[in-house]
């Protein structure tokens, strides 16, 4: 006879991670610190995108970044696991020159032409779900909100409290 394993939530109380702590009926496009880990910063990128534009965001954000003056900086590039957009996590590197690479990597992707990186069968394990066209437009949208982008306006409240109260 097996033994019925006990569920996490008896075993230990979890704690709220800071990412679900935000309200996300208030966030909207922007470059912002989601939290500072000793020398680590997570930038969070947001908002929701359909998955064949997210994915081909995915491969050519990672890839400029990754490409860029500050590679070595980068810890990861990519999306958050709800799709609500992008972390950015850097090491040792100024907000203002994340700023800059961030308007240069959008204006390349809204400008984008060519082959894909990484979209072949063998490179990437999902290679059909991809959307040049959309990514673009994404390109431009979020190169359109952040052209002007400063440090001042970094932390969430510039805008408004986005905290969630429950």
């Amino acid at each position: 006879m097996s033994e019925q394993q006990p569920k996490i939530s008896q075993c230990k109380a979890l704690n709220k991670i800071k990412s679900f702590e935000v309200d996300h009926t208030k966030i909207h496009k922007g470059i912002f610190i989601s939290r500072i880990d000793d020398d680590i910063v997570t930038y969070d990128l947001p908002p929701f995108l359909e998955n064949a534009g997210l994915h081909s965001l995915e491969h050519l954000l990672a890839t400029y970044v990754r490409s860029s003056e500050i590679s070595s900086k980068i810890v990861y590039a990519g999306p958050m696991g709800c799709r609500t957009g992008f972390y950015l996590l850097t090491r040792n590197i100024d907000h203002e020159t994340v700023i800059s690479t961030l308007k240069e990597t959008m204006k390349f992707i809204a400008e984008f032409e060519g082959e894909l990186p990484g979209e072949s069968e063998v490179e990437c394990g999902n290679y059909l779900d991809h959307d040049i066209p959309k990514v673009k437009e994404y390109g431009r949208e979020f190169l359109d909100v952040i052209k002007n982008w400063t440090i001042e306006m970094i932390n969430y409240y510039h805008f408004a409290c986005i905290y969630s109260t429950n």
